[in-house]
């Protein structure tokens, strides 16, 4: 048995202290990172919301359509009538005008929500909810995403 050799249960130990060491800081950053994604492709997705409204309208005689009329017109992915890249997108629309938002689905999902109108221009949220709270950076509720 002399000639037997591993490692000791101290040794392991060790190791594994190590690995958790190095999950409690890469986790976190992971977790931001994902954020930061699913933040890009709301703010994306909402020029395309804003891109299949413009279409919309010189096909609709000068209405602007909702999100299940923007579907079906083949304007917007079937996939938005759920969440995608964990935001929540709605899009309403009334006279002259329509409103598109997306909504984080979780805390962990985003940090801010986002809306558009037809100035095309992307915005930060201006109200609370509970998926995200503040849904907007302080001081820049309302104010375009730069």
């Amino acid at each position: 048995m002399k000639g037997v050799r591993g490692f000791s249960l101290l040794e392991l130990l060790i190791v594994v202290a190590i690995i958790l060491i190095i999950a409690t800081i890469a986790i976190p950053a992971l977790l931001r990172s994902r954020q930061s994604a699913n933040e890009s492709a709301a703010v994306a997705n909402l020029r395309n919301v804003n891109t299949a409204e413009a279409t919309y309208i010189l096909s609709s005689g000068g209405n602007y359509g909702t999100l299940p009329e923007l579907i079906t017109a083949g304007l917007m992915d079937s996939r938005f009538t759920g969440s995608v890249s964990g935001y929540q997108y709605d899009v309403i629309s009334f006279t002259g005008g329509f409103s598109g938002s997306a909504s984080p689905t979780s805390n962990n999902a985003a940090r801010y929500g986002y809306s558009v109108a037809p100035d095309a221009v992307i915005r930060y949220a201006t109200t609370s909810s509970t998926t995200c709270n503040p849904c907007y950076p302080t001081g820049l509720s309302g104010e375009p995403v730069r």
